[in-house]
């Protein structure tokens, strides 16, 4: 340990020689201390990266209507949940009222050309007409079924299809999945074009981490690695795996992107919310910990309450590494010392009840 904390450690024990919390042993468990001793253990060494969840593009559609046309009906708002198919929009197109009646007229020159193939037949099978006759309304035939499914296919790529009713000219704008309206880009009677982005959204079950690697770190951050994501902003935690580690580091930032899929049900991590990625780069022996809940803050330093005949006194400790589990302690304690391993914020708080009656 550095000599200044040592003698930080040095001034606080003198500081805090006297001081004992007298509690019995009953009392101790009233108070549900738990009471363990400072042993060797393996700490992790916790990478802590920056990152921020963001939209899982994979699952992220933005919708466009493929035809111009004006807004007739809007069935989706900014916020809402939405199912696979159900409708969003309805948008009145000109162009699209074409493409269905170019569908309806294929159709009914097909359904005429069956007609009269089937009459071609029978004459030929009866020898009144010719065989030529009979093959040109085979081709005929080929030629307008082929029309209809050109007309077809044009609608499938706009994503219409057939015609409701005598509504040739309606086009509705569905969902592509299930998820919730991230953006929305329209109103009743706007006129739209082809491609306006005129809803996004966004599959929330599961969102990306996305965390910056510095390049020292790269080779300690993999594909596969498991992680545990930390909001910054209130008490939440997943667990997750590294799915992408980028092989560039960004002009600005002279880092690479790296990314967590988090499994989001409850859509408590929203995209935009700033979060720590803890990724586990190792892990050794360590000669005295404590378990992390034990180290409390006093008078600025940390330290450990020690059980003693009476009951606790505080102990001003060095800390080394921690992995969320296990604290490791380079200087303060002895292997073997009996310490509050769970609930010693109860102490600290008798510790302080202590100090406000001798202030008095």
């Amino acid at each position: 340990a550095p000599a200044s904390a040592g003698a930080a450690v040095a001034s606080v024990v003198a500081a805090r020689a006297q001081e004992t919390i007298t509690l019995s042993a009953a009392q101790i468990a009233a108070a549900g201390v738990v009471v363990a001793t400072a042993a060797p253990a393996p700490v992790s060494t916790i990478l802590t990266l920056p990152g921020e969840i963001r939209f899982n593009e994979d699952r992220t559609a933005h919708v466009v209507p493929k035809l111009a046309g004006v807004v007739t009906a809007v069935h989706a708002q900014l916020g809402q949940s939405v199912r696979r198919g159900q409708l969003l929009a309805v948008i009145a197109s000109s162009a699209l009222s074409e493409q269905r009646s170019e569908l309806l007229a294929a159709q009914k020159r097909l359904a005429l050309a069956r007609t009269t193939l089937e009459r071609e037949r029978q004459l030929w099978q009866d020898q009144i007409s010719a065989e030529q006759d009979y093959l040109h309304a085979q081709q005929t035939h080929a030629e307008a079924e082929l029309a209809v499914q050109n007309a077809r296919q044009k609608l499938s790529v706009l994503g219409a299809g057939a015609a409701a009713g005598a509504q040739l000219n309606q086009l509705e704008l569905r969902a592509p999945f299930d998820g919730v309206v991230m953006e929305k880009h329209l109103a009743l009677g706007e006129a739209v074009k082809e491609d306006a982005n005129v809803f996004t959204l966004s599959d929330l079950t599961l969102v990306w981490a996305d965390f910056a690697v510095p390049p020292q770190d790269l080779e300690r951050v993999r594909v596969g690695d498991r992680v545990t994501v930390r909001a910054t902003a209130f008490a939440a935690q997943a667990e997750g795996t590294v799915s992408y580690v980028g092989s560039l580091l960004g002009e600005q930032t002279r880092t690479a992107n790296a990314r967590v899929v988090l499994a989001n049900p409850q859509r408590a991590w929203r995209p935009g919310l700033f979060v720590n990625v803890e990724v586990q780069a190792g892990r050794s022996e360590a000669a005295i910990t404590v378990a992390v809940d034990a180290v409390q803050t006093i008078d600025g330093q940390p330290a450990v309450f020690v059980r003693n005949t009476q009951g606790f006194h505080v102990q001003p400790v060095v800390l080394g590494r921690s992995d969320g589990q296990r604290t490791e302690i380079l200087q303060g304690l002895p292997p073997g010392a009996q310490y509050a391993a769970a609930n010693s914020y109860v102490l600290k708080a008798e510790l302080g009840k202590d100090s406000a009656e001798h202030a008095h």
